[in-house]
């Protein structure tokens, strides 16, 4: 019992646990590009090309990128005075329902007041704000950009463990050029390409792109490292996977998606101030880094041979924090686990004796087996004089005798 217990510690600290290595946190970074044109002609803006610098807002974050998808635009609002978008807050019969200086969470603007025509059949509190006011009741649907399921997104992801001076990126080392123009990630054909089509990215999540494009989103691809650095460093290769992170709730589909409002400003012939509001629907994609001590990718069944992989990893940039970590073999955590299971080992044996001397049916005959009794020290030594006088007397009377 006690040689199983032993190996069942030692395969759990030093093979699973890997109790022999030191470990390091990673220090990484994480920056993307993405690619690709759509076209759309609509009443309102005509015939437009939308390109990165359309779509991709702001151009540049921390660890994710936005891809406007959808969008509700008002255009060639200036400061003036309007009447309010109808609901049960603004419809009004005269100025006596509108207060002036009336400026309420979801309002536009500040109340004037006045109640004016909206249309033909309804009045609404007119008020002091970039006009036309927004009219966001509706989403459009499909969504405007949906040819942003076709777009590309290259992850380019470096990361540095600095008490082993080891660093990588997950553009491996024999990536060459050509091949990173043409490929595109597939986990069972391009297991290691950073170009990810972003319909593929929501597909693999178990989510259909164009429902999600519609009011917008925020998908996680995660970027697993397993690096045992006791093994080659071409063994350290990164594995790609997503999820979707915004909760989607069918039945309580409060506030859904994700978007956000910004303003392109400008000023007409005549030097008046003017804007172009833009609502935005869209998909944030968070790039998360993350790994553990593990042992080697299997590289069998990959399109890509294992001596793709066999170069030196190459050392550069800055880079920002991530919980993730590395192992190497270090002589002072493998002291101090064997040191623990040897300490372990005497608790083994205490507790056995507790279970058999005191649980078990038969405890009587293993107490009886396990302790001997030997007689008082006073009693043992009269025996022993006893037995030394009758030996004495013995010899004696041999020695008569021989007389």
């Amino acid at each position: 019992m006690l040689s199983m217990f032993t190996g069942q510690y030692l395969a759990w600290v030093f093979v699973w646990e890997k109790g022999y290595q030191e470990t390091d946190s990673v220090v990484s970074s994480v920056t993307t590009k993405a690619k690709g044109v759509a076209v759309t002609n609509t009443s309102e803006l005509g015939f437009r090309i939308w390109d990165v610098a359309d779509y991709v807002i702001p151009a540049q974050e921390e660890n994710s990128l936005f891809i406007m998808t959808n969008m509700i635009i008002t255009v060639n609002q200036t400061q003036s005075t309007c009447p309010e978008i109808p609901d049960q807050t603004t419809i009004c019969n005269s100025d006596s329902n509108c207060t002036l200086g009336a400026a309420g969470t979801h309002s536009n603007g500040i109340g004037t007041g006045k109640c004016v025509p909206f249309n033909e059949s309804v009045n609404t509190c007119e008020v002091a704000a970039w006009c036309p006011v927004e009219n966001d009741s509706g989403v459009p649907t499909p969504a405007f950009l949906k040819a942003a399921e076709n777009f590309t997104l290259l992850v380019k992801n470096n990361i540095w463990y600095p008490k082993f001076n080891f660093s990588k990126r997950n553009i491996l080392p024999n990536i060459t050029t050509s091949y990173l123009k043409s490929c595109i990630y597939d986990a069972q054909t391009d297991p290691f390409c950073p170009i990810f089509r972003l319909g593929k990215i929501v597909e693999d999540a178990g989510h259909s792109f164009q429902d999600m494009a519609v009011e917008g989103g925020i998908m996680g691809i995660q970027v697993k490292w397993d690096c045992n650095l006791d093994r080659a460093a071409s063994l350290c290769l990164p594995r790609y996977s997503f999820r979707r992170l915004d909760t989607r709730d069918l039945e309580h589909n409060v506030s859904p998606g994700y978007n956000f409002r910004f303003a392109k400003y400008y000023r007409d012939l005549t030097g008046n101030e003017q804007r172009t509001l833009i609502k935005a629907y869209g998909i944030r994609f968070d790039i998360i880094v993350f790994g553990k001590v593990g042992p080697p990718l299997n590289l069998s069944g990959r399109s890509l041979p294992p001596s793709y992989f066999l170069q030196s990893p190459p050392s550069e940039h800055l880079f920002s924090s991530y919980l993730t970590q590395a192992g190497k073999f270090d002589i002072i955590p493998t002291m101090i686990n064997v040191g623990s299971g040897l300490a372990l080992l005497g608790v083994a044996t205490v507790l056995c004796d507790v279970i058999v001397l005191y649980c078990m049916k038969k405890r009587y005959y293993y107490r009886d087996k396990k302790y001997k009794y030997v007689e008082d020290f006073e009693q043992f030594t009269e025996k022993l004089n006893h037995l030394w006088e009758s030996n004495r007397k013995l010899m004696f009377s041999l020695r008569f005798m021989n007389l």
